[in-house]
Order: structure tokens, then sequence, then C-alpha cells
């Protein structure tokens, strides 16, 4: 499958998972991301060397579909989160979220 197909797939599905309840993709954020990124108002510790999720979602041009088709790929200093692309749109939705 092209990257181009694949992103336009990803795109809907991200589109989907923002209409749909916040609940997953907070609860990915919180297990996968909170012990490096501030991913909630609540969280209380996160590392330094990684951006909060509000600072990812306020970079002129954020776009959740690449956001999820990023978390798809295998990249360094980041733990292979193994999800699926419906967890990946879920988990884009809640940092596109975190920007307002």
């Amino acid at each position: 499958m092209s990257r181009t197909i694949a992103a336009a797939l990803l795109a809907v599905t991200v589109v989907a998972a923002a209409q749909a309840a916040d609940d997953k993709g907070e609860v990915i954020a919180r297990r996968w991301c909170a012990s490096c990124h501030l991913v909630a108002a609540d969280q209380t510790r996160a590392s330094t060397q990684a951006p909060p999720f509000s600072a990812i979602a306020k970079k002129p041009g954020f776009d959740a579909s690449k956001v999820a088709l990023f978390l798809l790929l295998p990249h360094p200093k980041m733990p292979d989160m193994n999800l699926s692309r419906a967890e990946a749109a879920e988990l884009a939705a809640y940092i596109k979220k975190q920007g307002r």
C-alpha cells in the first residue's frame, strides 16, 4: 500500500476517532506517553526532554493524521507501542484536543 493511500485511510480514521469519546486516547497517552510527555493538566511529572502534548498540538501546521502516521512508524527515543491504526488515531485526536 502506498504512503498516500495509507495516509488517506489514516486521515479518515483520525476524523472518526476525533468524533468518538476521548477516553481511549487518554488511556493510551497515560499508559505509553506520560513517563516522558506531559499528557494531561493533572499530571505532576514529565521529562524535560519531551514536549508536552499541548505544545505539540499548538505547533503551526499540526495535523492529527500526520501524527497518527508518525506513531505507527518505528522511530528512535520512543517505545514501540505497536498501536493499531485506530489506537494511533485516537491518541492523535487526544493530542490535538490538548492544544485547545
